[in-house]
């Protein structure tokens, strides 16, 4: 597959191009010179409600990528793929498998044999920090440890903090980096990971160039705060905006990376302008965690409303 000349203006396809992320990423594209097209399904997980008409100077295609005439319109004359379709885990993990296979996974799969077919060999994915599982964790006597499951009578007792396996002492936790080992928890982040591996697998045998930028917390302009959809951030956004107290979970304590949605799409844009064949994958984050109850106190403070409340549940 030939590569395009670095920074030279593109027709890119945009997955996804509807929702929360992929607007952002379409309107950084349009400021950059480039054409976009985008496909949606407009999943009711992702689109509680009809979103307002994306700019008229967008080809607009509706329908499900795991539909191979879908994916095969969607891809016709492009020379790049964003792509960022997929449902987001909530609720009934295993019971919703078939459904976040098929919408992450199968669809993925079609899109990727469609773009063989049309020669297409430049692809950035929309991956996710949560195939990591958990933080990196090191105790002062063990080293390198996986904490497990934490004990009922500890968050009973109010002890929230993960505890070394071997010797039941303190971590200390730090940011997990681009070579660790994934370990994914639920059904989403299982499917997310298996995005990535298709696209190594593809980017192998085609030749083909693919960046899988690993999303931290997103938030930002245009967030569906109504929807838990899109995460703790707009949860506590939502009540702000309701003139209700967030409620914050356990002590406050979990530690979370804030990325604003524009560094996101600007991230999409260095990373569509790699052209050399393999698979890499980032992080995306802004580098600077905080806690979930900084970001209540942040949103309340910024809304005039009640401070947060730690309920400890």
């Amino acid at each position: 597959m030939g590569a395009m000349t670095r920074g030279a203006p593109m027709r890119v396809l945009v997955t996804g191009g509807a929702g929360f992320i992929g607007r952002h990423v379409v309107d950084a594209l349009r400021g950059a010179g480039h054409q976009v097209r985008v496909v949606d399904a407009y999943v009711p997980e992702a689109h509680p409600t009809r979103p307002p008409p994306l700019p008229p100077d967008v080809e607009v295609i509706e329908g499900d990528l795991s539909v191979e005439s879908v994916a095969v319109a969607a891809v016709d004359g492009v020379d790049a793929v964003s792509h960022h379709a997929a449902i987001v885990g909530r609720g009934r993990e295993i019971q919703d498998a078939p459904r976040h296979v098929t919408c992450n996974d199968l669809a993925t799969a079609v899109l990727l044999a469609v773009m063989e077919r049309a020669g297409i060999g430049r692809l950035v994915l929309a991956s996710s920090a949560v195939i990591y599982g958990e933080s990196h964790y090191r105790c002062p006597v063990h080293g390198d440890v996986v904490p497990g499951p934490r004990a009922v009578a500890d968050l009973d007792a109010g002890r929230f903090e993960p505890l070394c396996p071997r010797c039941g002492g303190p971590l200390v936790c730090s940011p997990v980096t681009e070579d660790a080992r994934p370990d994914p928890r639920n059904v989403y982040a299982a499917t997310k990971l298996a995005q990535e591996h298709l696209c190594a697998a593809w980017a192998r045998e085609c030749g083909g160039s693919v960046v899988a930028l690993r999303y931290h917390n997103v938030y930002g302009a245009d967030m569906p705060y109504e929807s838990p959809y899109s995460g703790v951030a707009s949860t506590f956004r939502s009540a702000v905006a309701r003139g209700i107290a967030p409620r914050v979970f356990e002590d406050g304590g979990p530690r979370r990376d804030f990325i604003d949605v524009r560094d996101v799409a600007l991230a999409n844009l260095v990373a569509l302008d790699r052209a050399e064949p393999g698979f890499r994958a980032y992080n995306v984050a802004s580098g600077e965690p905080h806690t979930i109850l900084e970001m209540a106190e942040a949103l309340a403070e910024a809304g005039g409303g009640p401070p947060p409340v730690v309920t400890g549940a």
